[in-house]
Formats: C-alpha cells, structure tokens, sequence
C-alpha cells in the first residue's frame, strides 16, 4: 500500500506517454503501473499527468538600483508558479560589495526560504565587483551552487576581458555560465541619441537595443564560452538571428543552450506602440520582436534550434511602469513581464494544441531538459527515484486569462483576454499537494532549497 497513488491518468514524460497509475512513497516516486493502491487515492482519468515543471529563469523581490523592488515575493511569486505547473524555480543572489559569494547566497536563502510553497535553486550573479571575488567560484560550486549569471549589460556589465576571466574561473570549477547578451556600449549610445532628439516614448526602448546588436553580443558570448571550454546558456532569445548563433554552436557540438520566454512567443514590439502606459507595460530586456521573429522562436522550439522556455519573471505595478512615461524618459520604466503561472499552460494551449510540437516535446522543453541543463538530478521525469513533483493537467479545459484569474501580486497581465485551452487542476511538490483541484493548499515555507550538480 502506497501513501498516495495517483491513478488512470495519461503520463506524460519527455520520451514518451501512456496510461498509468503513479505510486508516490514520502517525497518521491515509489511505482509506475496498473491498479496500484494508495492509503490516499485520486483519480486523473482524462488527465495528463506530467513532471513538474522547471523555471531557470525568475526574478522574486528584485530590487532594481535606485528604483522599485519586482512585485512578487518570494511566496506570491512560487505561490503563482505552482498554480501553473512549476514546482521549482531558479531565482538569482547578488553580492554587496564588502560581501562574500557564499555570505551573499545564504543572505538571499534567508529571504526565501521562510516563504516558498515550491522547490527553489540559485544563480550567482557576478557583475564588475566581483572580479576580486572569483577564487569563491569553486567553492559555490562545490556546495551546490553551480550557475553563474553573467552580464553584458546594466550595472553588472562585465567587458569582454572581465567575462573571460570569470569564464575561466567557472570552467576551473566545472560550472556554468547563464548569459544576459546584449551589446550594452553600443545600446547606451543609442539611448542617448534617442532622448537627445526627443524620442522618449516606448518606442524607442525596441529602437535602442536593435537585433543585430544582439545577435553580435550573443556570438562573442559563445566565443568567449568556448575558449574558456565552459558551458554556456542564453536567456531570454526572441529573434532569430540570435536563435542562428545558437543554432550554429550545437553545430559544432559546443556546449550552448539557449531559452526563450512566453512573451516572445506571444507578443510583438508594436504593443510599445499604444498610448500611455499600456505602451509601457511590456517593457522589457531584450525588447519584444516583430510578428516574424515571434513565429520563429515556435519554430526553434519545435525543431530544437532553442531547447527550453523559462519566464524571466520580473513583475511591476502599472503604477512603477508608469513612472516611465510621467518622466517622458523610457529608460525610467522597470523592465520584466509577469509570466511565471502561464507558462506551462500557454506552451500547451499553443504549441500541442496548435499542432506546432508533441506533449512529450512540452514536457521536455518545460521539465526534463531545464533539470537536465542546470543540474536538478532528481527532477523534470515521473519515474520510481525521482521527487514526486507532479502536476495533473487537463488539456479539455478553456478558461480566459484576466487578472483576477491569477495568482501573481501584479496587478495586469499582457496575456488579457486569452482564451487558452488547458489548465493545470492539481500541482504536488515532493508527495504534498500545494494546489489542489483548482485551490491553494500549500504552506509558506514548504518548499526547499535544492543544491545542485552538473
């Protein structure tokens, strides 16, 4: 007798879907089969029942220098991710100044930890002041700790010299380096260029940081990366000719991997275009594509030219979004776009729905292949061994995003007004249910730090 079985649902894996029931024991699960029996039962007949899903990409309670902090804490923001099918997500710790990597780690640990609902790793930012630091790699790594988030822009910009010597520093240790590529010279002369001829709106964020400038700082990354021999992922993709520098690399089986994000696949540049705020609220970095880039990052999906989605949750309020437009100064409006909740719903809804690719490509991008990149060995596939983070989703159902249909502490979505077709009934992380038929059962604090290994 199992302490819970899961039973008569469709499992989705990445390799390959069939009809079982799933036997879970403590925090992990125990069998896989026919007519197994639980101390507790529930039925899932006519659901998928999938991995949970993996989000290496999130932003709770960032601060942003000098300006306002990202709307979800750490519980509203995992709150949110488990009501759309993600049971553990990567966020980011920051050091100070006089502050070691470890200090800085276990500082960021003791924000989170007290109110996550699902499971949580981190990537270690290293920006200019840590180039002193990077004889602590090795040990972060050792520990656990084994992604580095490097970048090519804001105030942690790090010139190409500094990126290679952290690069080094990480391959020394046997990490991995999580890229922000962007050419952030050539954006800043291109922003002062805008606002001193008196183009301010929206508009002007896209027009600042163009594609091809992308694509080029994306390619010097993968240079960079390679002559360090490190292994390299690209966040946040969505244009093509960046998906083509990626593509490119896994040609010639370099070690690059690359995301792109739901509002890449899902909005276009011409929202910058609307009046007032509405303009400013999908601001964000890399700026959103034209309606042909924003077809491509499905192609790349479907065709593994990108290899996961992840959100690069960062929520504002419209009325920290509006800041923006009251200094008539784009570069004031907070960059980042709420997404964490829909993201598994939405690949489902438009990528299987749609016909684009399988239930099992869903489940790859979303669960096994994001463990699989950042080191979470024991998730991303239902399979005996593995934690019982599982999440029953029934693909029959048709809801309309609204806000108040969400679970997040912003107070907008640019998702409003999407029909979507499927919806995530039931999310468990580690054997304890945190959503269940469509209600919230979890506990601050329930979720777990998760240490990890390439």
């Amino acid at each position: 007798m199992y302490d819970l079985v899961i039973k008569n649902g469709r499992v989705v894996n990445a390799d390959a879907s069939f009809d079982a029931d799933v036997a879970i024991n403590g925090e992990t699960i125990a069998a896989i089969g026919k007519d197994l029996a639980g101390t507790r039962e529930i039925d899932a007949t006519g659901k998928l029942v999938t991995p949970g899903a993996i989000d290496g990409h999130v932003h709770m309670q960032m601060t942003l220098p000098g300006g306002p902090t990202s709307t979800d804490t750490f519980f509203t923001g995992t709150r949110s991710a488990a009501f759309g099918g993600t049971t553990t997500i990567i966020d980011f710790a920051e050091c100070r100044r006089r502050e070691s990597m470890a200090d800085s780690l276990a500082r960021r640990r003791a924000e989170a930890d007290p109110q996550v609902v699902v499971d949580y790793a981190l990537h270690m930012t290293v920006g200019p002041t840590e180039i002193n630091k990077l004889d602590q790699i090795a040990g972060l790594i050792n520990d656990g700790c084994v992604s580095f988030k490097l970048y090519m822009a804001y105030g942690f910009y790090l010139d190409d010299g500094q990126l290679l010597q952290a690069m080094q520093k990480i391959a020394q240790g046997g990490g991995m380096a999580v890229i922000h590529a962007e050419n952030w010279p050539a954006i800043q002369a291109l922003v002062a260029d805008n606002l001193a001829n008196g183009n301010t709106s929206p508009v002007y964020h896209a027009a600042s940081r163009p594609i091809a400038l992308e694509a080029e700082a994306a390619a010097r990354a993968i240079e960079l990366a390679t002559y360090a021999r490190m292994p390299l992922h690209v966040f946040h993709v969505g244009s093509d000719d960046v998906v083509d520098r990626i593509a490119a690399a896994r040609a010639k089986g370099l070690p690059v991997t690359a995301e792109t994000c739901p509002q890449y696949l899902l909005l276009t540049e011409d929202l910058y275009s609307r009046s007032g705020v509405d303009g400013a609220l999908p601001v964000c970095a890399p700026p959103l594509r034209s309606e042909y880039h924003r077809q491509k990052m499905w192609e790349a999906l479907a065709t593994d030219r990108l290899q996961i989605v992840a959100t690069d949750h960062c929520p504002f309020t419209i009325a920290e979004k509006q800041r923006g437009i009251n200094a008539n100064d784009f570069t004031k409006i907070p960059g980042g776009i709420p997404s964490v909740e829909l993201r598994y719903p939405l690949l489902y809804s438009f990528g299987v729905d749609d016909d684009l690719f399988t239930e099992n490509q869903w489940v790859q991008m979303c669960c096994s292949r994001p463990a699989h990149i950042f080191g979470l060995k024991n998730k991303g596939v239902i399979a005996p061994g593995y934690d019982a983070d599982i999440v029953i989703f029934d693909g029959d159902t048709e809801w309309l995003i609204e806000p108040d249909t969400l679970h997040d502490a912003s107070d907008w979505t640019p998702y409003n007004g999407t029909r979507m077709g499927g919806r995530v009934i039931s999310t468990f992380v580690r054997g304890k249910p945190v959503v269940q038929d469509g209600e919230f059962v979890g506990a601050q604090g329930s979720g777990q730090y998760v240490k990890r290994a390439l």
